[in-house]
């Protein structure tokens, strides 16, 4: 059936010469952001693609983190700001399993073998305290304001510092810890590349290729997706809404486990302030992919630590991280509020 003229002209409306002039300049500063990449490419390459590998690393990070984030957004709409801290605490819980249980101190088959039981044991802990965090404090909150359920989160993710300062750190200071591949790695051409940038990588995309499997071709992933859209439509066709969103919880802590643990292994440190700002810089990643959307995640994770470790190491230097990462945020709300690969929609009132 073909659509009249008039429901045409309703689906597309007529763009204002506001938004024009906003997505002229959006397009205008990534045009910007481009030439300076290149200008920085042509004049020091060797240190734009060490920043480029370093980028890769820590941009991989952010993505585990932000996958997290935003399938508990994309289920209930929950911006659970107590997910950075939950990432803190399964660093520490997987430096006590590799380190204070098995010593790993290098690589050897055994130390992969306890790396991995810890892998495990971090991703399998912070899934069930995710999902004690859903039982106690989220589910009484659904039909709550969604300011309550946000300030909760807050809430929480004090008790979890206070966990990681009092009970496994005994301090604010920064515990140090022995890694498998420590400092070693291999090197093209100029280019030195760690191992850690290599398994942190290795990891994270398989993860995000289950993920999108989970969401999309299975049973639980179809009743994710109709809760998603309508929880009450879907308790009315026979979904366990409240199963289905306790699984999500156990994923996104699975995945807080699985970044805490490569985490420890690529950087050897833990503090409990660790999770306020990697959960930034994972919740800026959410937003600037598209938040809700499992490949904006990854995609706005990569983008994010390639433009940090490249202003770290070429820019402004490393004193200016998080102003950049604001900066980002804070122009992507402006020009594209829905993220790189988010859709734009209205709410009908």
């Amino acid at each position: 059936m073909t659509q009249p003229a008039v429901a045409a002209s309703e689906v597309k409306p007529r763009r204002l010469p506001r938004e024009i002039a906003i997505n002229v300049t959006g397009l205008a500063l990534l045009a910007a952001v481009a030439i300076w990449v290149l200008y920085e490419l042509v004049q020091g390459p060797q240190q734009f693609t060490s920043a480029l590998v370093t980028g890769l690393g820590n941009g991989a990070l952010f993505a585990l983190i932000a996958l997290g984030y935003t399938m508990v957004y994309g289920i209930i709409e929950l911006i659970n700001f107590s997910h950075g801290d939950l990432f803190m605490l399964a660093t520490v819980l997987s430096g006590i399993v590799s380190v204070s249980w098995f010593a790993v101190d290098s690589f050897t088959f055994g130390a992969v073998a306890a790396v991995a039981f810890a892998l495990l044991i971090a991703m399998g802990a912070a899934a069930i305290v995710n999902v004690a965090a859903e039982r106690v404090a989220y589910r009484r909150l659904r039909r709550a304001p969604k300011l309550a359920p946000l300030i909760t989160a807050v809430g929480l993710s004090f008790i979890y510092q206070w966990f990681g300062q009092r009970q496994f750190m005994t301090g604010s200071a920064p515990k140090q810890w022995s890694t498998m591949f420590g400092n070693d790695g291999f090197s093209i051409g100029d280019v030195f590349i760690p191992y850690t940038t290599i398994v942190v990588i290795s990891v994270t995309i398989p993860l995000l290729l289950l993920m999108v499997y989970i969401v999309q071709r299975t049973k639980a992933g179809k009743a994710m997706r109709a809760v998603a859209q309508d929880q009450d439509a879907a308790r009315l066709m026979g979904i366990d809404v409240d199963r289905t969103i306790v699984t999500v919880f156990a994923l996104g802590g699975a995945l807080a486990g699985a970044a805490g643990l490569l985490y420890l292994q690529s950087v050897g440190s833990s503090s409990y302030g660790l999770g306020f700002r990697l959960g930034l810089y994972a919740f800026t990643a959410a937003v600037l992919g598209g938040i809700g959307n499992l490949q904006g995640a990854v995609l706005g994770g990569f983008v994010l630590g390639i433009l940090t470790s490249i202003n770290d190491s070429m820019l402004f230097g490393q004193q200016w991280s998080m102003t950049v990462v604001f900066t980002v945020l804070i122009l992507l709300m402006v020009f594209k509020p829905e993220g790189i690969l988010g859709t734009r929609t209205t709410e009908k009132v």
